[in-house]
């Protein structure tokens, strides 16, 4: 279909990294009592790690009192006591750390489930282009991979965040109350590893995003692969396409290892200007401790506080790549959620409830790209109950009459009537309801046969899923099934012919009551005997309804009212068979063909 050579390459702008953020808020709003909770037990955690320092420095203060007195001097009662509150400080820390893991892994979950709840509704908003456009792997791609990314960032690295940069700034005020003095000497490494962190930022956000995109191309094609296996098969094409997914993959690969690569020098960068900071604080401690300004126990006491400032800060290093990560991914789900929806109906649209079947087209012009016509000043007209065929070579615009008809697109020029009404001033759920479609390209599900037969009509029961079976030929063969009806079928009925699957969306379109009829190929993929019989249950199918048929055998077609011959976009002929074939023109040649 025209339209899709752009599938999965199109490129999308990065966004406002704020209002992606803000959007994931919003998100984490609806758990912000649990969110608090949890920060609160972050917060009792990081107290407890903070007075774990502070407890062994007043130990070995003591000690080191004692020891200056006299070695027997020591009060180890003392020292006893402070170190079991540190080590009560660090357990009970631990244990809180431990609950607020589980805590927010439970929130990014339903995160991750309430963002591909609103995904997947929103797919089912969306217009028919869309997925034209894009491929099906890519997509799943943004609701699998992309959304399990945001999660766990969610579950981990907010909180994780927010628990480091209380440790880093307590750290920082009992430092100032140790020595400040000791604080002079290593805080120049504070604006040096703002500095580089918010550049480095700058240049692992793009690649996070390409390395996004390059997994759903991937994906895409894997997927595309996957489904036309038979067919790789069949022509031997089984190199070629492990040559071509081989070049996806190194591309996924390098995107992979670009984003991560320059992502992980951002940790062991600032472990290393922290670690410049810590020789600066060994060189003035040991100054200043021969100066008597500061004793063994500042000094030590300041050196745990010192690791305990820049350790998250090391981590908050490496989180914020995890933090690109998840922004890009976030884009991506995002940048879907914000695609345009169908048209809306009109204001003070009608249900399209008992429709007569009268049908025609005012000089219909539709192109699905701007600067491309496909259909050019189309028009016809249908009575209720009359059979128009549509014939004419392949891309001759056969099924884009389909499209329009069934409103996956809207013409750009002239109009649709349905009842002598502009089919715009109905809803568009009535108006597709009142078509029964019957396609070349199969669709079931993974489910019984009498679900699938049953799936147009809600409340079918067993008598009429069988009913409209034997109308299509079909129920015999259900019967030689172990179950029967109640057979499952696989995904997309990979476990039955290509033939069973269309006899069996036939019988879905009989049994589903409607006044109007689509057959886009109906029976191509029955062998000749069989589609003798399926004939006559269509022919059976379509009476009294207005149907449109979609045919490239042309003996299949001549009882038509109406045959309309497309070619190149444009009605070249219009009329019964008999009448086309008199003109020996464009429809002569056609049938001539397939006789010769």
């Amino acid at each position: 279909m025209p339209g899709r050579g752009d599938r999965g390459g199109k490129k999308e702008k990065p966004k406002d990294a704020k209002g992606t953020l803000l959007r994931i808020l919003r998100y984490l709003m609806q758990y912000r009592w649990l969110i608090l909770f949890f920060l609160g037990c972050a917060v009792l955690s990081n107290i407890g790690n903070l007075l774990g320092p502070r407890f062994a420095g007043k130990a070995i203060g003591i000690a080191e009192e004692g020891y200056n007195k006299g070695i027997g001097m020591v009060d180890m009662d003392m020292v006893m006591h402070y170190t079991v509150w540190m080590l009560i400080a660090y357990a009970g820390s631990n244990v809180l750390t431990f609950l607020v893991s589980i805590g927010m892994t439970r929130v990014g979950r339903r995160t991750a489930e309430n963002m591909r709840r609103d995904v997947f509704n929103k797919l089912m908003k969306l217009p028919v282009s869309y997925f034209d456009r894009n491929q099906a792997g890519d997509i799943i791609s943004r609701v699998s991979y992309d959304i399990d990314v945001v999660s766990t960032s969610l579950s981990t690295d907010v909180i994780h965040i927010l628990t480091s940069t209380i440790t880093v700034a307590g750290s920082f005020v009992i430092m100032c109350t140790i020595s400040i003095p000791l604080v002079l000497c290593m805080v120049f490494t504070i604006p040096v590893s703002i500095w580089f962190t918010r550049r480095m930022g700058k240049i692992t956000r793009p690649l996070y995003a390409e390395r996004s995109r390059s997994y759903g191309i991937m994906n895409g094609f894997a997927e595309e692969m996957f489904s036309g296996q038979k067919t790789i098969l069949a022509y031997a094409r089984e190199d070629d396409i492990s040559q071509r997914f081989s070049g996806i993959n190194h591309r996924a690969a390098e995107a992979y290892k670009n984003a991560d690569g320059m992502g992980m020098r951002m940790g062991p960068t600032i472990g290393m200007i922290s670690n410049f900071g810590l020789a600066a604080i060994g060189m003035g401690g040991a100054i200043l401790y021969m100066k008597g300004i500061v004793g063994l126990a500042q000094i030590s006491t300041f050196v745990l506080y010192s690791r305990k400032f820049s350790g998250p800060i090391n981590e908050i290093s490496n989180i914020i790549n995890e933090i690109f990560s998840a922004l890009a991914a976030s884009e991506r789900v995002f940048h879907l959620l914000d695609q345009p929806e169908e048209a809306a109906d009109i204001y003070g649209a009608q249900e399209l409830a008992s429709c007569r079947g009268e049908v025609a087209a005012d000089h219909v012009s539709f192109g699905y790209l701007p600067e491309k016509t496909v259909l050019h000043d189309l028009s016809f007209e249908a009575e209720p109950g009359q059979t128009v065929a549509i014939v004419g070579p392949t891309g001759a615009g056969k099924t884009t009459i389909i499209n329009l008809l069934m409103r996956f697109y809207d013409p750009d020029e002239g109009r649709i009537m349905v009842d002598d009404k502009d089919y715009h001033s109905y809803t568009m759920k009535s108006l597709r309801k009142n078509y029964a479609m019957v396609l070349q390209d199969t669709w079931l599900f993974e489910g019984t046969i009498f679900d699938n037969i049953a799936y147009g009509k809600e409340g079918a029961t067993m008598e009429e899923v069988i009913e409209a079976a034997k109308a299509a030929r079909i129920h015999e063969y259900i019967m030689r099934l172990p179950q029967g009806y109640h057979t499952v079928i696989s995904e997309d009925g990979g476990n039955i012919s290509k033939g069973q699957k269309q006899l069996l969306t036939i019988a879905r379109a009989m049994l589903y009551n409607t006044n109007m009829l689509i057959l886009d190929e109906a029976t191509s993929n029955v062998d000749t005997n069989t589609e003798r019989q399926v004939q006559k249950a269509i022919r059976s199918l379509m009476k009294g309804r207005t149907s449109f048929v979609i045919a490239h055998r042309l003996s299949t077609i001549q009882n038509a009212d109406n045959i309309l011959v497309v070619n190149n976009g444009d009605v070249v002929e219009q009329g019964t068979h008999d009448e086309l074939m008199a003109m020996k023109g464009f429809y002569y040649k056609l049938y001539a063909s397939q006789f010769s």
